[in-house]
């Protein structure tokens, strides 16, 4: 018979750096990371608490006691003074009407072109993406004499739909270098199992693509209504009524020659962002999916 030799079993050697007793309690630097975020937080949410006191106070005591101050008291004056200020009444139609308008166009001429880009073969695709994209390197203030010249000369300034155009212009390029990063990560298998069964571009565009980046879609949506609720340059320049002014202009209302109604004023942004800060609140889910949806491959 054999005999099995006996294994010797040798115990661990345990180093001074191998001990977990050197290594940081991980209770103790997850407080410290989230003492930090507390303290970014608070000062990035500082200005719109700023904001809302100076609202809520009146005008006298802002002025008598400083802006950083307690107020000594708060009122709701504010609000229905500044919509009658700042002819909200007016500019809020104007400016959801051109929302209204601009956001949905902008975003499906940006999706089929997007889709054109990612998915089809078509010439000169390496050089219509380039131009399209050159678009997002142009500052807008170069653009503003040439523009104001054309639309004049088209009788399209002091017009709502005359400032349609050149937002189209100055929104396309960054909606389309989103959809079609998005785009391009759809299986193209799924697209010729389509054309296969006899759809064409304009169905497989409309029934497949659109339903599938409906996340992309309503993050390119929610920025464009922002920029656009928001612009003030271009409006600025083009229109002269009051009719027709949106709702960024109309809030210059509250700045006067000899004085200015800063708490009036700070009533006006607020009555200008609630819209926009209850979009982005019930859609913000669909605004982080689609920004990173397209971020990665696979």
């Amino acid at each position: 018979m054999t005999s099995i030799a006996p294994v010797r079993v040798e115990a661990p050697v345990v180093t001074e750096e191998s001990t977990p007793a050197n290594k940081p309690p991980r209770g103790r630097k997850g407080l410290v990371v989230t003492l930090v975020l507390a303290v970014a937080a608070i000062f990035w949410i500082s200005p719109l608490a700023l904001l809302v006191i100076t609202a809520g106070r009146p005008l006298a005591d802002f002025v008598g006691n400083g802006p950083l101050s307690w107020p000594e008291e708060f009122t709701w004056s504010n609000f229905s003074d500044a919509w009658g200020i700042g002819n909200f009444a007016t500019t809020y139609k104007n400016s959801a009407l051109l929302a209204l308008i601009k956001v949905p166009l902008g975003v499906l001429i940006s999706a089929m072109l997007g889709f054109a880009l990612a998915k089809l073969r078509m010439k000169f695709r390496r050089t219509v993406m380039f131009t399209v994209f050159l678009g997002l390197t142009i500052p807008i203030y170069i653009a503003i004499v040439p523009v104001f010249i054309m639309l004049r000369s088209a009788g399209a300034t002091d017009s709502l739909f005359g400032l349609i155009g050149p937002y189209l212009a100055f929104g396309i390029p960054f909606e389309v270098l989103v959809l079609q990063s998005f785009f391009r990560q759809i299986p193209d298998e799924i697209i010729e199992a389509a054309k296969v069964d006899g759809a064409g571009d304009w169905r497989v565009f409309f029934t497949m693509i659109l339903p599938l980046s409906l996340p992309a879609l309503v993050t390119v949506a929610i920025l464009d209504a922002v920029a656009t609720w928001n612009e003030f340059l271009f409006a600025l320049i083009l229109l002269n009524s009051d009719a027709n002014k949106t709702i960024p202009v109309g809030l210059l209302n509250f700045q006067g020659q000899f004085a200015n109604n800063n708490t009036g004023l700070a009533a006006g942004i607020l009555i200008a962002v609630v819209p926009i800060l209850i979009a982005y609140t019930l859609l913000q889910r669909w605004i982080v999916g689609g920004l990173t949806a397209g971020a990665t491959k696979g």
